[in-house]
């Protein structure tokens, strides 16, 4: 018995530990991980090479998505700040979406780049799919609590951070 806990009940050591269940409570946040990162590159780069998404104005432009959002939004002072300038914001969005990606599938600055993406969904969630009756039909609160666990945890493993991690100790270690 470790810690007053009968052995079968105590948290998993995330250090290495033996057996399948160490092995899946290291990597259970990896297919998370994977799923937003992939999907915010996907959705950045389709708003980047979408000809008709970067106007302010026409069938598919953000101009007019900011603009048919605007009065059904839970603050339309964010969407009015948006249409000061329709395609900067387009921009904005869809780097920081890149950006959000790339940093969360390398697992890069990853609970600062998960906390622009949860950013990201929450601004969405405020605007564009306020509105959706019933909220869960709108998937942007998804995302947003999507992020959340990679915001507390970041990503410890198979990552870039993990591998700073990891040379910032050896490097302590060594003068010790």
């Amino acid at each position: 018995m470790a810690h007053g806990f009968p052995p079968d009940t105590r948290t998993p050591p995330l250090d290495g530990g033996g057996g399948w269940r160490d092995t899946a409570t290291r990597y259970a946040l990896l297919p998370l991980r994977i799923f937003l990162g992939v999907t915010f590159v996907y959705a950045g780069l389709d708003k980047l090479t979408d000809s008709a998404f970067m106007q302010d104005s026409g069938a598919g432009s953000i101009g007019d998505l900011m603009r048919g959002v605007r009065d059904s939004s839970a603050i339309p002072a964010l969407v009015d700040l948006a249409l000061e300038s329709p395609v900067g914001f387009g921009y904005a969005i869809a780097l920081g979406e890149l950006a959000v990606g790339i940093g969360t599938l390398l697992g890069l600055l990853a609970r600062l780049a998960a906390l622009g993406g949860a950013l990201i969904s929450l601004s969405l969630w405020l605007t564009v799919s306020w509105a959706s009756d019933p909220y869960y039909y709108g998937n942007d609160l998804a995302y947003l609590m999507a992020w959340l666990p990679l915001v507390l945890a970041g990503a410890p493993m198979l990552s870039l951070d993990a591998v700073w991690r990891a040379r910032r100790q050896r490097r302590g270690s060594e003068y010790a």
